[in-house]
């Protein structure tokens, strides 16, 4: 299976990019695995939210290929716990899903066309997470999914 997260804007904050860069390679160890990082919009001052998640729609969809089971990673969606999430993961590779892609909008949510493109809803938390962290909440949620499936300590239960 191949496995990628799609994210707007890169990642400002040198801390957070180190520990998502930890656990890429991590992931590497178990899946096919990666990060596209879709260019923020420049000029976006003054710029109303709901344009905004248009031009970002363009964008994401350009990266979703015909194929792929995408996931959106949106507060409204289903909520995993880790051994939960494990399980999801497993239930994709059982179905022969080659290719899985989990995005991450931008600070406004996702546009219409991007929620019409989408397989499936996950929600990390009922909080609100800046969307910047939800990328290292992620790819450590994904590779204890992964720790979990092949029985290793990382966690604890």
């Amino acid at each position: 299976m191949n496995i990628k997260l799609v994210v707007v804007g890169k990642t400002a904050e040198k801390y957070l990019q180190d520990g998502i860069d930890v656990y890429v390679q991590r992931l590497k160890h178990y899946v096919n695995f990666e990060l596209t990082v879709i260019p923020a919009l420049k000029e976006q001052k003054g710029v109303a939210p709901d344009e905004v998640k248009q031009r970002e729609a363009a964008l994401i969809l350009k990266q979703i290929e015909k194929y792929d089971r995408v996931v959106l990673l949106d507060e409204h969606g289903t909520q995993h716990g880790s051994v939960d999430f494990a399980q999801y993961i497993q239930k994709q590779m059982n179905a022969g899903v080659r290719n899985l892609a989990f995005v991450v909008g931008g600070a406004f949510g996702f546009a219409p066309s991007v929620y019409a493109a989408a397989n499936d809803k996950l929600s990390l938390s009922k909080m609100t997470f800046n969307h910047q962290m939800v990328r290292l909440f992620f790819v450590e949620q994904l590779y204890r999914a992964f720790t979990i499936l092949h029985h290793e300590p990382y966690h604890n239960e």
